[in-house]
């Protein structure tokens, strides 16, 4: 079985969805914020919080690239919210004394080293790095868990990601993402799950997810998400470029126990009947009785006797078309359940 552990959290099929609050860069460079979410994110049950590592002059070169949710370049967007290397090792601190998961997306190798030194347990990939395979090969040689998000990339592309991971042994994980911001529904792509879960037979799947809203990450666990990430912030008010898309304490706490409760909801593929269900049976389901007194060796029919409930009769509605025809042995009364002992 496809197992991912993090200190004692098991993700797979077998268990409940991960819930990942992204804070993302929403601190916008402020440590006392990042604090505040990462407590907000406790307060709403959440077991996992994800940053982000810049190292600006690391991960690009100057440019006027502006993002489709910002009117600022990347490169103004990423040098004005970038954490010191010592604030990231105080809020990976803060986290893990909450008794929470820490995680982060370095987007360089230098961002990768300080997060292996400071003991981090797996990484998270960025959709922009899914078929970055030098860097995807840099980090499959911690040997750490990866969790890789899949959106602006073909099939053909993750396959190549994916087999540098698996050459390695690596465990990791998929997530279906479309990176618009905020993504339409009609974009998010849920059937991609199943794709992917056909597709890499030792993948565990789920859903990064930049749309408004709750519903398409609560459907995503019917599909077999495992993971879900979604942008968390304290409050909508706060200026930010992901803050639109993010979710809030209540939105995060619903998100929780909604896909707490699909999950639990999805039982196994075999069809039977369940030992609760039997006390329902006795009431809900009809017996076959007879409709018209039946006088003795008059032959059973449609006319003279019917199915009705309760079920508690000797003989089932399903087993009535075998009565058809047989003959009675004795006089039977108007709405009385039929026995086997009253026909031939």
């Amino acid at each position: 079985m496809k197992v991912i552990k993090i200190k004692n959290r098991k993700i797979g099929d077998a268990f409940k969805p991960l819930i990942i609050a992204e804070i993302g860069i929403n601190h916008g460079g402020n440590v006392k914020k990042a604090f505040k979410m990462i407590d907000d994110a406790k307060k709403a049950g959440c077991e996992c919080v994800k940053f982000q590592y810049h190292i600006p002059d690391k991960e690009m070169v100057k440019n006027n690239e502006i993002p489709g949710n910002s009117n600022r370049s990347i490169w103004d967007i990423i040098n004005s919210i970038y954490l010191t290397d010592k604030e990231e090792h105080e809020i990976k601190k803060y986290v893990e004394k909450k008794n929470m998961i820490y995680l982060s997306t370095p987007f360089s190798k230098e961002a990768a080293d300080r997060l292996y030194e400071m003991g981090v347990k797996w990484f998270k990939i960025g959709s922009g790095e899914c078929s970055n395979f030098p860097f995807i090969e840099y980090l499959a040689n911690f040997k750490l868990p990866i969790i890789l998000s899949t959106g602006m990339n073909k099939i053909e592309d993750i396959k190549k990601s994916v087999k540098i991971l698996q050459k390695k042994r690596i465990k990791y994980a998929l997530l279906q993402c479309t990176s618009i911001y905020p993504t339409p529904q009609k974009f998010i792509n849920l059937n991609v799950l199943t794709t992917y879960k056909k597709i890499f037979k030792d993948a565990i799947v789920g859903l990064s997810d930049h749309s408004v809203g709750n519903a398409s990450a609560i459907a995503s666990v019917a599909l077999g998400a495992r993971i879900i990430e979604k942008h968390f912030t304290s409050f909508k008010s706060w200026k930010g470029e992901d803050i639109p898309v993010s979710l809030d304490p209540l939105d995060l706490k619903n998100l929780i126990n909604d896909s707490t409760n699909v999950f639990n909801s999805l039982g196994n593929f075999n069809k039977k009947i369940l030992t609760g269900e039997k006390i329902t049976q006795k009431f809900a389901f009809s017996s076959v009785v007879s409709i018209e007194n039946i006088n003795p060796g008059e032959i059973l029919t449609k006319k003279n006797i019917w199915v009705k409930r309760p079920g508690t009769g000797e003989i089932s509605a399903k087993d009535y078309y075998k009565l058809l025809g047989r003959k009675s042995k004795k006089f039977i009364k108007k709405d009385t359940f039929i026995s086997y002992k009253f026909i031939q």
